[in-house]
């Protein structure tokens, strides 16, 4: 297995990005672009509450904020909002990580959240070298947490993830647009132009196809 030097390793935030959108992904990490919105101010507020670097000691559960995440199998690198280590005793007494996300809408249908949240997880694993079952996501929406089992597909399916973003990045190639009902909630709505490029690129098609 090939490992990722300093140098490639890329924000763990981008695993989410380019399960999102492909564009959205490349606009940010290859063309280093970033447009802010209600959402993503909302999201950024929730994070600089709970990613101040705090520790707390609860005797059989300990609680670390902001704890700064790598892994040079995956090739990323960023923060957990929260880990709370959870003490498991038995022939020899095991701190046990339990990562904990935060969002400030609800579930999605996709996997982004549980992808974020798994490559955390496999960080720490990296990391203190002791396997991580489960982690949570916490909802600001619904002020509920959503308990993530950590298994062999998700582990997958985030490895491939982390695959094909690394790809895209190398690449320097940014995917065109294509417009979606999501696009409207989108920061980059206005930058992207996916309604005005999108037409263009359909007009040139048909001319094409007319022409032929």
């Amino acid at each position: 297995m090939s490992l990722y030097i300093e140098d490639d390793l890329i924000p763990l935030s981008a695993l989410q990005h380019i399960l999102f959108c492909r564009r959205q992904c490349a606009l940010i990490h290859i063309e280093q672009l970033w447009v802010e919105n209600i959402f993503t101010a909302e999201g950024r507020i929730m994070h600089e509450r709970v990613d101040r670097g705090d520790q707390i000691d609860r005797g059989r559960m300990k609680i670390e904020y902001g704890l700064p995440l790598k892994s040079s199998v995956l090739g990323i690198t960023g923060k957990a909002d929260v880990v709370e280590f959870h003490l498991k005793e038995g022939l020899e007494k095991l701190w046990i990580p339990f990562p904990v996300e935060y969002k400030r809408g609800k579930p999605k249908k996709n996997l982004s959240d549980k992808v974020q949240l798994c490559a955390q997880a496999l960080c720490l694993e990296e990391m203190v070298c002791v396997k991580v079952e489960t982690g949570a996501l916490f909802y600001g929406k619904t002020r509920r947490r959503l308990d993530v089992v950590f298994d062999e597909n998700l582990r997958e399916f985030t490895m491939r993830t982390s695959e094909e973003l690394h790809d895209m990045i190398a690449s320097g190639i940014t995917p065109p647009p294509h417009y979606k009902k999501k696009c409207d909630t989108c920061s980059f709505l206005t930058l992207c132009m996916p309604k005005t490029i999108g037409k263009k690129r359909n007009v040139l098609s048909w001319i094409r196809k007319m022409t032929d």
